[in-house]
Order: structure tokens, then sequence, then C-alpha cells
């Protein structure tokens, strides 16, 4: 089926999935571009809509080939659609996996987690999902306040990693005092922190606090306090830039690895 036209109901269905109360409404997301969509499909996600731009022959006889159904679209419906401004000629909507964290610290899973208080720039928190993912770890943790992990920009700074790892909504106080108590251990990047890590379990926490306000006091109070040295002229670093740095020193240290 070949739609047309930007007024057709599908297309402004999945449009409205740029917007997040419509990602919350509906538990949709949208996904664009080569990369994404056909990570998510071999993630085994089956899509609530799928568009191929018309002619792409090759991205039809991939999709069909993972046995996905899809809509040919013109160029003017693609680009209606996604949220770039120059589509590569795939988007779907697909369905946002369930973000509810587990009652128990028992459900959680072990290893490395990255969790993220009232983090705000989704480019931020795709970059810190892209690394996390590359240092294996096993989830990251959205306190409230946190941006949409699923908003277009999230998704294409993560480059395919929010469906390599598992993705939990929580108020964070409460889930880390779980942690802990299950013997994980809690370390924030802060200002007051000491110039080193601390000693780690092989369950571990990173936590990452807001870009303006850093980590909140009844969090920092939970954690370990580490503070990152400073060898130049720049008094700090983005959060980002800080998280990879921290994750990557945290991964190498309980998995014994040197670099």
């Amino acid at each position: 089926m070949l739609i047309t036209s930007t007024k057709n109901e599908i297309v402004k269905s999945v449009r409205r999935l740029r917007d997040r109360s419509a990602r919350r409404e509906s538990g949709q997301h949208l996904i664009e571009g080569e990369r994404l969509v056909f990570d998510a499909l071999e993630a085994g996600i089956v899509p609530e809509t799928l568009f191929i731009e018309q002619g792409r022959t090759d991205f039809e006889a991939r999709v069909s080939a993972l046995g996905a159904e899809f809509f040919s679209v013109s160029r003017a419906v693609l680009e209606t659609v996604c949220d770039t401004s120059a589509p590569q000629g795939i988007a779907a909507a697909v369905r946002t996996p369930d973000l509810t964290a587990p009652e128990s610290a028992e459900d959680f899973p072990h290893g490395l987690i990255a969790a993220l208080d009232a983090l705000q720039d989704p480019g931020n928190l795709g970059t810190i999902i892209r690394t996390a993912d590359a240092m294996g770890a096993a989830a990251v943790l959205l306190g409230t306040g946190s941006t949409d992990a699923f908003s277009p920009k999230a998704l294409r700074a993560a480059m395919g990693s929010t469906y390599h790892l598992r993705i939990f909504q929580c108020e964070l106080s409460e889930t880390l005092s779980k942690l802990r108590e299950s013997g994980f251990s809690l370390v924030c990047g802060h200002l007051a922190g000491e110039e080193r890590l601390p000693m780690l379990n092989r369950d571990c926490v990173i936590v990452i606090g807001n870009e303006a306000n850093g980590v909140s006091d009844g969090i920092a109070r939970l954690c370990s306090l580490c503070r990152l040295p400073m060898l130049g002229r720049a008094e700090s670093l983005n959060a980002s830039a800080a998280a990879s740095i921290l994750i990557f020193e945290t991964a190498k240290k309980i998995n014994g690895i040197e670099f």
C-alpha cells in the first residue's frame, strides 16, 4: 500500500509521537533512520507502524526478510513524520518497553547500573545510555524529572543502545536505598568527593546529577562521593562527558581491566 497524503490518519498518528504526551498516552515511540530501525527489528521489536520511502527496495527487502510489514510512503509523508530535517528513508512507530522498576532489589539486574538524577538534556541522556551499553552496564535508572529516553533526540544520541539494556523509571532515592541494602555500591559524581573511586562491589550504581544542580542532597547522602581530577584550566565537564569517564573507570575497576 502506498500512502502519499500527509493528512492520512495513520500518518498523523505516527507524527504525534514526536510529542512526549502522545508517547505516554499511546505507549509507543518514533524511531527513524536505518541504524535505529534495524537495530530495533533485529532486537525482536515488532513495529506497530513501519514506513519505507517509495523506491527504497533495499529497505523493503531487508524488512521483509525480518518478517515485518510496512507501508510504502512518499518523501513528503516521511518528511512530515520524521523529527530530522533529512529523513533516511525509513521510520517506525514501536511499542515502548515497560519502564516500571522492580519492587524488590533482588529483581534488578546485577552488575553495573547508571542512575540519572533529574537529567534534563536528551542528547546527554542518549550519550550516557550509549556509554553504559558499551561498558557492559545492565540497566539505566531514570529518576523523577529526567528527560524521556524515547524522545527522537535521545534515541539518535544513543545510536541503538536503548534496545540493548534495561531502562527503568523510578523514585531514585527509594530505589537506591533498596539497592544499597542488597549489597550494591553507590557512587556519585560530586564536587565534594574524593579524587579517586572507593572500593566497589561487582554490583555497583553510578549516579549522575542534573546538568545545572548536580546530584540532589538526599541522593548524595546515600552514595560515596567521587570528584574527577581536573588537570587543566576547565572548571567542569558537561554531564555526559563526566558520566562517560566515571562509567568507564568504574567498569574497569569492577571487571579487573587495566587500560
